[in-house]
């Protein structure tokens, strides 16, 4: 006997899920705790930083914005949209994503023998409309660099691109003594959190 259209079962809505994020870092990561994003799908948006605009609030400003830019979109729609942004900063000073081996450069040299921290803005958009954000803080300690060491470092290439002109999953990572708070997060998303956040508002794995 045939089903009528009434008694069929209730098919499950799609849990699909974007990563909102050019960084091929981010995808690594989650790549890490098993999830493996639906589609990804780089955020066009400005990020200069708005006048006396602190790295905090910056961080959450740049997430939301990269995951509201996707949400609108017709692969964003009726989908859960994950964005991040990380945003290093010495003191109330926003460092940039190193674009040129100068940026770099002037990056490494301010953060020689300093103490400085890595903010990790996260956003996530629900199929619904429904946002929750949170911002992540690691506190970096990088030893004093010599010359011939930052002149290596930035012959390398692996600056390019990377907030505060380091990538600490790489050389970089033999001038960090230490760190306080999430690795990850340094890396380019927390995951902890993340994973948090997308059970939380319902995705699920494999679904």
């Amino acid at each position: 006997m045939t089903a009528t259209p009434e008694h069929q079962p209730e098919l499950r809505p799609a849990r699909k899920l974007v990563l909102a994020s050019a960084s091929p870092r981010r995808v690594d990561l989650l790549a890490q705790i098993g999830i493996t994003p639906d589609a990804v799908i780089p955020a066009d948006i400005d990020e200069s930083p708005l006048k006396f605009e602190q790295p905090r609030p910056y961080a959450a400003r740049l997430a939301e914005a990269k995951a509201r830019a996707i949400a609108e979109t017709s692969d964003g729609k009726g989908a859960f949209v994950l964005a991040a942004d990380t945003v290093v900063a010495c003191g109330r000073r926003i460092l940039p994503k190193a674009a040129t081996e100068a940026e770099a450069r002037r990056c490494l040299e301010l953060l020689s023998g300093r103490r400085h921290r890595v903010y990790g803005g996260i956003c996530l958009i629900t199929p619904d409309g429904k946002a929750l954000s949170d911002v992540v803080l690691t506190a970096v300690h990088m030893k004093k660099l010599h010359r011939d060491e930052i002149a290596d470092y930035l012959a390398c290439g692996e600056w390019d691109g990377k907030a505060g002109g380091y990538a600490i999953q790489g050389r970089a990572g033999a001038f960090v003594p230490a760190i306080n708070g999430s690795y990850t997060n340094i890396v380019g998303l927390d995951l902890a959190l993340t994973k948090a956040m997308l059970l939380g508002l319902g995705w699920k794995e494999n679904a």
